[in-house]
């Protein structure tokens, strides 16, 4: 299943949805038809005891009946989860991105966080002030969606925690990231951290550890691999994250990008107004943004 998040207007709250053949079934209506009882939004779904098997139950009575059925034409896409409660995220978890920037292999996760108002959806702009930050780069990532709460889960059972995958580009401020000599401000800016078009469930990802991965700048291919190559796995990611804070339903786990960042090409490629960047993963999808200067 492939949820996704729609507005029919800028102001509307985003509601899920589940694209089939013929629309966009708005899974709180035809759940509510259904007799389930749905919350508007994917963190709403997630918290859901037996989610997936109301999220189910409202696709097949909408293929049957109509009810919650909405025109696609009519919607615009947000970010599938956009109220997460955490957005974790990952450095240095692909070993030749590690070398690029010249630091050390990690021997165990290195984390730090983005801010939650950071998330937008595709098709949205990523906007920043140039004379704030002068260094816009983009970082391609898979990015794990958590389906229930974890707290302290061995890694043999965490991926029964992971509700679906999505794309992410983990947009980073290289000036303030390497100025501060800490990364969250630098990687924190409102929108910067793009997510979608929807939640691939895990059940349609055979090995979320074999997938293709790549980035492209107004149509350039600059970074291409594959997360066989990650360092630690999604598995150890959630266990390891888990030891330390409890991970909740919606909270987001960026896993790392490859090489070929922009700060590290040889000229650097640094992001300016109006350009395009698309990120994609085998099998989960493909999200694109424009990049605006204010």
């Amino acid at each position: 299943m492939r949820i996704g998040q729609y507005r029919t207007t800028d102001d509307e709250s985003p509601r899920s949805g589940v694209a089939i053949d013929g629309g966009v079934v708005d899974l709180a209506t035809a759940g509510a038809a259904a007799g389930v009882d749905i919350g508007p939004k994917t963190t709403d779904l997630l918290a859901d005891w037996e989610w997936r098997r109301k999220a189910d139950l409202a696709v097949e009575y909408a293929e049957e009946t109509g009810v919650g059925l909405r025109d696609p034409t009519d919607l615009h896409r947000a970010a599938p989860v956009d109220d997460p409660r955490k957005v974790v995220c990952v450095g240095l978890n692909y070993r030749d991105h590690a070398e690029e920037g010249d630091n050390p292999i990690p021997d165990e996760p290195v984390l730090f966080s983005k801010f939650p108002t950071s998330v937008v959806g595709p098709d949205d702009a990523v906007r920043w002030d140039p004379d704030y930050t002068e260094k816009v780069d983009y970082e391609a990532e898979l990015v794990a969606v958590i389906g229930e709460e974890t707290r302290r889960v061995d890694p043999d059972d965490a991926l029964d925690h992971v509700a679906g995958f999505t794309v992410g580009n983990d947009v980073s401020a290289r000036d303030l990231q390497h100025g501060d000599g800490q990364w969250v401000r630098g990687k924190s800016l409102d929108t910067f951290a793009p997510i979608g078009p929807d939640l691939v469930t895990t059940d349609e990802v055979e090995d979320p550890h074999d997938l293709g991965i790549f980035a492209e700048v107004n149509g350039e291919r600059l970074q291409e691999s594959s997360t066989a190559n990650l360092i630690f796995g999604v598995d150890e990611l959630v266990s390891f994250c888990s030891q330390a804070f409890t991970l909740e339903p919606g909270d987001l786990v960026f896993t790392g990008t490859p090489p070929g960042v922009g700060v590290y090409r040889e000229p650097p490629v640094l992001l300016g107004d109006g350009d395009t960047v698309t990120i994609g993963v085998e099998g989960v999808g493909e999200l694109t943004n424009e990049f605006v200067t204010e």
